[in-house]
């Protein structure tokens, strides 16, 4: 009897076999591959639904830019005077927000990524990493549709004479995508892991990421920090979504500070977040349903 059970024990196949992770640093990619066609569910999910109960729908993500950067002209422009190193404003200030708002976005949708889903979690086994990286892939959706807006825009004044001067920085226009959407998902991960614990972080995200942009080269030219506010500028300097704007703009515009030193710290500090971040996530992954 011994021997048949044995026998059938060996003859067993799984497709796969859910164990835990031997070590926090462990990240199984070809798990996040498993879970390709889930992942695109709730890519697709994300992006219909948003809006789907909403009279302008779609036009949502059109306004959003359209009306922010009216805004802009018109208090930091206009009221304030803040120069924009003799760019229209329209270009200048849509091409900070264009940027800007694809890492906000990823970093508020993420930092909920336990507390919005804890029903889901608690119910069916798939690889969490899923969740916040759909959300990361959905909000390019948005991020290309105002790309659009920006590039129409860009277009209508260099036909009305603007001079603008493109150059070939604009190459790096793709990993500058990859650098917002890795900091937006490192920040939003590495918080959610936190909120488990601490809820009071949840109600001071939506608020510092406001402030954060303050000191983002968003609604002013980094040239115009490090001429009259040197002394002040290193904040800038050192927060690592600042290269990547400044960049986009230098490449795009032709205008702005551009230094290798700049995407490289960028980058590198991206790295490290995402590892840091990874292994937070990997141990509050163990147990948060216990701690929710």
């Amino acid at each position: 009897m011994t021997n048949n059970a044995d026998k059938f024990k060996n003859e067993e196949n799984w497709d796969f076999i859910i164990e835990p992770r031997v070590s926090l640093f462990h990240l199984d990619l070809k798990e996040i591959l498993r879970y390709r066609d889930l992942l695109e569910m709730f890519v697709r999910k994300d992006v219909i639904t948003q809006y789907k109960q909403t009279i302008l729908g779609p036009l949502w993500y059109l306004a959003q830019p359209v009306l922010t950067t009216v805004m802009f002209m018109f208090i930091f422009g206009n009221l304030a005077g803040i120069p924009t190193d003799g760019i229209p404003q329209p270009l200048f200030y849509m091409a900070g927000i264009l940027c800007w708002n694809y890492f906000s976005e990823c970093l508020n949708r993420t930092s909920d990524t336990f507390l919005n889903n804890q029903h889901i979690f608690g119910k069916v086994y798939f690889a969490r990493i899923v969740m916040p990286l759909s959300l990361t892939i959905s909000n390019l959706v948005k991020f290309f549709i105002q790309l659009i807006i920006f590039i129409c825009v860009y277009i209508y004044f260099i036909f009305n004479g603007t001079t603008v001067f493109p150059n070939i920085y604009v190459l790096l226009f793709p990993l500058l995508i990859v650098l917002l959407a890795g900091q937006g998902l490192a920040f939003g991960i590495l918080i959610s892991s936190m909120t488990t614990k601490y809820r009071d972080l949840k109600f001071l995200v939506s608020f510092g990421v406001q402030l954060w942009m303050y000191i983002t080269p968003v609604i002013y030219p980094m040239s115009l920090m490090t001429e009259k506010y040197s002394n002040y500028s290193w904040i800038i300097a050192v927060n690592p979504v600042s290269p990547i704007i400044e960049t986009f703009k230098y490449g795009v515009l032709g205008t702005g500070v551009f230094t290798w030193w700049g995407v490289i710290y960028s980058l590198i500090f991206t790295v490290i977040l995402l590892y840091f971040s990874s292994l937070v996530f990997n141990k509050v992954e163990r147990s948060f349903m216990d701690v929710i």
